[in-house]
């Protein structure tokens, strides 16, 4: 009776030690690894060429507006956001003096032709009278000295009246040199837009800028009936691009949706601002204007132009490719397995898969989270959490 209590109580020992080994197991075993997915499918693969620094919303026409002349502001008609028509006046200076001097000229002009009329008459009455004189020459009354003398007056007289009409056109040609002066001292609108920035205030003094040395407008005067996109490419992507070529257009004012653009301009120079990053400044108008509203100048934007384009072909998220072609596959039986593939056309989004995967393979994405490599245990994330309760 003694053996089989002792087989039995060693029995039940081991079983406990079984137990225990395996709950120790249990609990330190390596859990699966948490992964994001991407299925493989069809779809539009794009290979486009995007800015390297953000771009700017620029306006077709702007103007930074100063008069030529320095003086005194006397009138000030605009403010700060407010629309203009072209040729309206914005600022005036002080220019009573300008004005006076034109006045001067006009009234000058009106005494040249006064006299024009008092010396060509008087030579309209020496012509008569050189005739005159003629015809009592012919009857043998006078002198052909005195026929002469009649003939060269009615010339002087004429040459004179020719001379005051010179004085005319002198004392016109001075009215729109003064006329011109006094335009100097107004700032009118070249074209309709609005009123950015408004520089001074009436009473204030505006200095005309130096050679070399630029100073702030007096109004800055933006046409924002027409916008326009300025970014820089790398110069390593410049030789693919065309004026014409379609693209998009994104702003930071307008997260999640882009504008339908083209390629407007390309600069026939590279920039050299940093020696390492030389770019090309391009420029993308906006398909539909309209489609933007309110979008002011200055807002930050970026330019994605597409260069080439495949539709319905297998496609992976960029975002899956390892280096060297390779993607990491999540199996039917929870483990990773790396495969090499051949790509097509890629952008940021999604590369082209020419061969290597089928369509429905489940991809990672997530490559950068510790653990994830080949032959790694994985469970896709969405069913992670139901996984980690059991």
């Amino acid at each position: 009776m003694t053996l089989p209590r002792n087989l039995l109580r060693n029995g039940f020992i081991g079983l406990l030690v079984i137990a225990g080994a395996a709950a120790a197991w249990w609990w330190t075993r390596p859990k699966p690894i948490a992964v994001t997915v991407a299925v493989v499918e069809t779809g539009r693969v794009e290979n486009t060429v995007a800015n390297t620094r953000a771009g700017s919303v620029s306006a077709c026409r702007r103007a930074k507006l100063a008069a030529p002349l320095g003086g005194r502001i006397e009138k000030l008609t605009v403010r700060e956001g407010a629309r203009v028509k072209a040729g309206q006046v914005l600022v005036e200076l002080w220019n009573d003096d300008l004005v006076a001097r034109e006045r001067v000229a006009k009234e000058q002009v009106l005494t040249a032709r006064a006299r024009v009329d008092e010396a060509c008459l008087t030579a309209a009455a020496a012509e008569r009278e050189a005739e005159r004189t003629r015809q009592l020459r012919a009857k043998g009354f006078v002198s052909e000295e005195r026929v002469d003398r009649a003939v060269s007056e009615s010339q002087a007289r004429k040459a004179t009246c020719e001379s005051t009409r010179t004085q005319v056109a002198e004392a016109q040609a001075r009215v729109t040199a003064s006329r011109a002066d006094t335009a100097r001292t107004v700032v009118r609108a070249p074209f309709d837009g609005i009123v950015a920035e408004v520089n001074g205030e009436v009473g204030e003094y505006l200095t005309p800028s130096p050679p070399g040395i630029p100073t702030l407008p007096a109004i800055d005067l933006i046409d924002d009936s027409c916008l326009y996109v300025s970014a820089p490419i790398d110069e390593v992507d410049a030789a693919r691009l065309t004026v014409g070529m379609p693209g998009r257009i994104t702003l930071d004012a307008y997260r999640g949706r882009s504008f339908p653009a083209k390629l407007r301009r390309i600069a026939p120079y590279v920039l050299a601002l940093e020696k390492q990053a030389r770019t090309v400044e391009v420029e993308a108008e906006f398909d539909d204007p309209g489609a933007a509203r309110h979008l002011l100048v200055g807002y930050s934007a970026d330019i994605e132009l597409v260069v080439a384009t495949r539709d319905q072909v297998l496609r992976i998220p960029t975002s899956a490719l390892l280096p060297g072609s390779r993607v990491l596959l999540l199996g039917a039986d929870g483990r990773l397995q790396e495969r090499t593939i051949e790509t097509g056309l890629s952008n940021w989004e999604f590369t082209e898969v020419k061969s290597g995967l089928e369509r429905g393979a489940r991809v990672v994405v997530s490559l950068e989270r510790a653990g994830v490599k080949a032959g790694a245990e994985a469970i896709e994330e969405r069913g992670a959490a139901a996984a980690a309760a059991q």
